[in-house]
């Protein structure tokens, strides 16, 4: 997993609310287990739509998305955060996520930074004019080049996690010489549980 320490960039001004997995990534690109690709098929109902944000020009390699209240509702998919990865999506920040998709996409390195909903208003304003915003984990910040500064909280775990850039892969890695003490340990007291060479 990438480190994640700042973002500075351009974002999509979403902001609509309650916006669920099947949006998200629908289920016509769930035949995959692969990763890549799949933000070409993020959004697709939005995309249908004229002037949609993520086909404008303005916006493209946005890096940050601003939504609505309750984002990612719905079915527990991870192919939600792979889509968003894909697309170059890094933070997205929101006044409430659903507890699985903020799960997903923070083990997927992908920032979910919670805010109030005058923040994502005036985060959009922003945005909407073209201009880039910087997350900065490290001190939990959102600002703008307006001087608009709008802190948020973030679980402890997650924070260390996502700026070392360490997944529970990762993590069960860093105690590799433990475990392979204890099973050594496991075999010498208990012979017979161990696995027979063939």
């Amino acid at each position: 997993m990438k480190p994640f320490t700042q973002v500075e960039g351009r974002a999509y001004p979403f902001g609509r609310t309650n916006i669920d997995t099947d949006v998200i990534i629908p289920a016509e690109f769930l035949k995959t287990i692969s990763r890549e690709g799949l933000g070409e098929g993020a959004f697709k109902t939005v995309r249908e739509e004229a002037g949609n944000v993520f086909d404008d020009p303005a916006y493209a390699g946005a890096t940050v998305l601003i939504a609505g209240d309750n984002f990612g509702c719905g079915s527990s998919r991870e192919h939600a955060a792979w889509a968003l990865e894909d697309m170059g999506v890094r933070v997205v920040i929101a006044p409430s996520f659903s507890d699985i998709f903020s799960g997903n996409v923070f083990k997927n390195g992908i920032l979910a930074a919670e805010l109030p909903q005058e923040a994502i208003d005036r985060l959009i304003e922003v945005a909407a004019d073209g201009l880039e915003i910087t997350v900065d984990l490290e001190n939990q910040v959102v600002t703008t080049p307006f001087q608009d500064r709008f802190e948020f909280p973030i679980d402890t775990f997650r924070k260390e996690c996502l700026l070392a850039g360490r997944d529970e892969i990762g993590l069960t890695l860093e105690s590799d010489a433990a475990i392979a003490a204890f099973e050594q340990k496991m075999t010498a007291q208990r012979g017979w549980m161990a696995p027979q060479a063939k």
